[in-house]
């Protein structure tokens, strides 16, 4: 009868070699993740952004206006047919290169992504129905490219992309004087989405949105929210407390708000106005030149 021995050393041998592949794979897809910021210089598909909305992108260099007036954050997404991601590039505005990617593809069918934004990190892109941003990266003008493309063999491909914008914004602005013992504008706003779908740029989930600024030398009047609407028009339920120091709430309102996709609402009017309460509708329409409108409301 033969016995079959497995030495020590040999286990140790093994293992090593399974962490040895283990980190290895984990570091490969860190570098995948994280710092990937030009992708693979001798790829058959180069991505460049040719213009943001009807800013020439050329224009964005740190010479001629800062890159961050528009966006300080790239992402270039490559999707299989199935959804799943199967390349991706992330950039900041400081990197080399910004705004041009490439990648080394098989031939096949794929879908192209690119999602310019100001947020605090890189958006959730696993799946392309769900591209997701947080409360905690922040939610910025959002601007989004998508479209198929079809690698043939021994072929090289260059794609210029022309981003527009996706998102919905209301921009809050108190008239009055602010009180001294408010330290902190909260806004907390439903019925928007905080996600997107990169096929259709509407939003894909009902997110439950929450942005504080720090008011503490009171001068901050105007206040930026961003949202994807679920479709091109919608409303958003925002709820509005001015804090002190310590969090506790010193005045309440709410506001159902009118928004539109690539449009800016305004929202004007006195908010303290010796009230701690209150709840408003409002309505009202002009047009501008940057985004694709504004409606000016008051309270």
């Amino acid at each position: 009868m033969t016995r079959k021995i497995f030495s020590f050393s040999a286990f140790i041998a093994l293992m090593m070699s399974v962490l040895t592949a283990l980190v290895f794979t984990s570091c490969e897809k860190a570098i995948f993740s994280d710092d990937e910021t030009t992708g693979e210089p001798d790829g058959n598909l180069r991505v460049r952004v040719f213009q943001i909305e009807k800013t020439p992108f050329g224009s964005l260099t740190r010479a001629a206006q800062p890159a961050s007036e528009v966006c300080t954050r790239l992402n270039f997404l490559i999707y299989n047919t199935d959804g799943s991601r199967a390349k991706m590039v992330n950039q900041t505005s400081d990197n080399a290169g910004f705004g041009t990617a490439s990648f080394q593809l098989d031939e096949g069918d794929y879908q192209l992504v690119v999602v310019g934004h100001s947020a605090n990190g890189n958006p959730t892109s696993t799946n392309p129905l769900k591209i997701s941003f947080t409360n905690a990266q922040g939610y910025t003008d959002t601007f989004l490219s998508s479209g198929d493309i079809t690698i043939e063999p021994e072929e090289s491909w260059e794609v210029d992309v022309t981003l527009e914008r996706i998102i919905a914004l209301c921009r809050f602005v108190i008239t009055d004087d602010i009180p001294a013992d408010v330290k902190k504008m909260q806004f907390y706003y439903t019925g928007g989405s905080g996600a997107f779908n990169a096929y259709t740029g509407l939003g894909s989930v009902n997110s439950k949105q929450t942005v504080t600024f720090d008011v503490t030398d009171g001068s901050q009047t105007q206040f930026d929210l961003y949202t994807f609407l679920h479709e091109q028009s919608d409303n958003i339920a925002m709820k509005v407390t001015a804090l002190d120091a310590s969090g506790n709430e010193l005045y309440v309102r709410e506001f159902d708000v009118p928004m539109q996709q690539n449009h800016i609402t305004w929202l004007t009017g006195t908010f303290f106005n010796g009230s701690s309460s209150s709840s408003t509708s409002v309505t009202g329409v002009t047009v501008n030149t940057d985004w694709a409108g504004e409606t000016h409301m008051s309270f």
